[in-house]
């Protein structure tokens, strides 16, 4: 008999996340000596932890806070969360239809582990972020691409959405504003879609609110469960601190909806993990609770950055990029490239060519565009110091100029 390593099945239903593929590729070539590499592969802050933050979860530790957690989470911190829904999103959840986890990413793949089963169908629109499609198929279910356009913003059209609904679909996922396209679903599309689905009663529908406070348009923010009350029976709003406070270490994630799917989601919590680092969220309770200045001045940095960026961008001759109303990302099309060959003779066939010919060439990691359903396209984090997206946007135009 041999004692040889198998992965399970689940498993090899699984790939690696191309994201952190790539980031991981910009730290080997800076460990083997290329110290010149910039990386815009990443979807991280480049600020520091807001202080009163950082003191909340120093007090956390001194008070002897360090004990095993209650698996949906402390309750400061889930009587925070309600606050910051009611506050933000004009939602109201009691605190048995609140849930905290291990970040965002644990909510949601607590979610699809707690419903999913074989067979079972789950809506994405493309582009979408990259561990939408392969937690799906961890739990043997079954993602179904809902496909959209530069020439619609990349937001997810009504008819589109309402010819990909089948008897087997079990959720719908919205991600506004988009990783990696940057779009973001005002309230007429969002009531759009809302009419849609409530001709499907079966549906249920997870939306992905990460990069809530990052939103560059005049209009406010809003969110499926608030322009359609009527649907909140069947929608999990789920958010976290990772991006607006600069807290992505700090692993806390939350979500409010029906307490039924909150109450399977913490079973599944208590198998898995337990409760989230009880420091941490001490630290997230501050950071809902405390002064806002910081989500408002970063967020006037980002969008200073994007207009630099997308300017930069746009004057490389071949490349064509839509301004993103949110998050912080790019998501220009290298399609112009595509075929052409690099100096040593390299050619650039598909988007994926283009991203590691760029990195190993150039010293520049951003992210390709067929990671998340748009092949053609390639996404640049612009949450990066102005110097190092200057020096990263010339590379990247001598780099476009140098193929043949």
């Amino acid at each position: 008999m041999s004692n040889a390593f198998a992965r399970s099945a689940a498993l090899s239903r699984i790939s690696p996340s191309a994201t952190i593929a790539i980031t991981q590729k910009a730290r080997d070539l800076r460990a083997a000596g290329r110290k010149d590499i910039l990386s815009l592969s990443i979807g991280e802050p480049d600020f520091d932890t807001p202080g009163h933050v950082c003191e909340a979860a120093c007090a956390a530790i001194a008070a002897g806070s360090t004990r095993y957690p209650p698996v949906s989470g402390v309750p400061v911190l889930k009587e925070a969360v309600a606050a910051k829904f009611a506050r933000d999103n004009g939602l109201h959840y009691a605190v048995n239809q609140i849930v905290v986890s291990a970040g965002a990413k644990q909510v949601i793949a607590n979610a699809m582990i707690a419903t999913l089963n074989a067979g079972d169908e789950v809506l994405i629109p493309a582009p979408y972020w990259v561990s939408y499609p392969q937690l799906t198929q961890l739990c043997g279910a079954t993602p179904v691409f809902v496909s959209t356009s530069a020439a619609d913003g990349f937001l997810p059209q009504p008819e589109a959405l309402d010819a990909a609904i089948t008897p087997k679909t079990r959720w719908l996922i919205l991600n506004s504003p988009n990783n990696p396209s940057g779009a973001v679903l005002d309230r007429a599309s969002i009531a759009a879609l809302g009419e849609v689905l409530r001709r499907h009663p079966h549906v249920w529908i997870l939306t992905d609110d990460i990069y809530e406070h990052l939103i560059y348009t005049d209009d406010p923010y809003r969110t499926l469960a608030q322009v359609c009350p009527d649907l909140a029976d069947r929608t999990l709003t789920v958010n976290g601190v990772s991006k607006a406070y600069a807290m992505t270490g700090w692993r806390v994630g939350f979500a409010g909806g029906p307490a039924p799917l909150i109450k399977a989601m913490e079973l599944v919590q208590s198998q898995l993990t337990g409760g989230a680092s009880s420091i941490a969220q001490f630290a997230a309770a501050a950071a809902l609770n405390g002064p806002q200045d910081f989500v408002s001045e970063s967020r006037a940095s980002f969008r200073t950055r994007r207009d630099k960026v997308i300017d930069a961008l746009r004057a490389i001759p071949g490349i064509e990029c839509a301004t993103p109303d949110g998050a912080f990302y790019a998501f220009p099309s290298c399609t112009e490239f595509l075929g052409r060959s690099t100096a040593n003779g390299t050619v650039l066939h598909t988007d994926e060519h283009f991203v590691r010919e760029l990195l190993e060439t150039a010293g520049v990691a951003v992210v390709h565009g067929s990671a998340f359903g748009s092949p053609g396209q390639f996404r640049v984090s612009y949450a990066a110091s102005q110097d190092v997206l200057d020096e990263a946007c010339r590379r990247l135009q001598q780099f476009c100029s140098s193929l043949r």
